[in-house]
């Protein structure tokens, strides 16, 4: 198993807390992981994104140039890397603010509600964890739900760890959408 994966949308939709949280959660599993953060200019609504490889094999290079597959929390986000990916690759929209679908036919096109599933559960601003869960159930190869779970509590800082019971309920549900 080896992907490479890029997760984007605007800034304050924990991005790049995502990719964190999935080379936790891969790394436990003994996977080797690359993370690439952009900060950049970067701030609550503009856009950010992280570039996350995971394999079960030692990674020579962290450089992505067409991911094998893409979360896109936001329209600019699948505009801007759906013609960068690998053909057969995965793109996974957030369809609670993407109207469009991607127009590629030699992609496998999965879509989940993410901010719609994060209100439900009783959070605004957890669209990135329902978006991890949905990801984990359908490429349960790159790490397990338990394995995301306990990731979060590594991840997370002691004062915001009380937030981690609604990220967990919102990563399930998404897993369960």
């Amino acid at each position: 198993m080896h992907e490479e994966i890029i997760i984007s949308g605007f800034g304050g939709q924990g991005v790049l807390l995502a990719g964190k949280l999935l080379c936790i959660a891969a790394m436990r599993e003994g996977k080797h992981v690359s993370h690439i953060p952009s900060y950049g200019a970067e701030m609550r609504g503009g856009t950010a994104h992280c570039k996350v490889i995971i394999s079960d094999e030692e990674i020579s290079s962290p450089v992505i140039e067409h991911p094998t597959i893409v979360i896109a929390l936001n329209t600019p986000s699948m505009h801007k890397f759906e013609p960068k990916m690998a053909e057969g690759g995965m793109m996974l929209y957030n369809s609670s603010l993407i109207q469009d679908k991607p127009s590629r036919s030699d992609i496998k096109v999965e879509s989940v509600n993410a901010n719609d599933i994060s209100e439900a559960a009783g959070s605004l601003r957890a669209a990135n964890m329902a978006a991890l869960g949905y990801l984990l159930k359908v490429k349960p190869e790159i790490a397990s739900m338990d394995a995301l779970k306990e990731a979060l509590d590594e991840a997370i800082s002691a004062r915001n760890k009380k937030h981690n019971p609604i990220n967990i309920k919102i990563m399930e549900a998404g897993y369960q959408s």
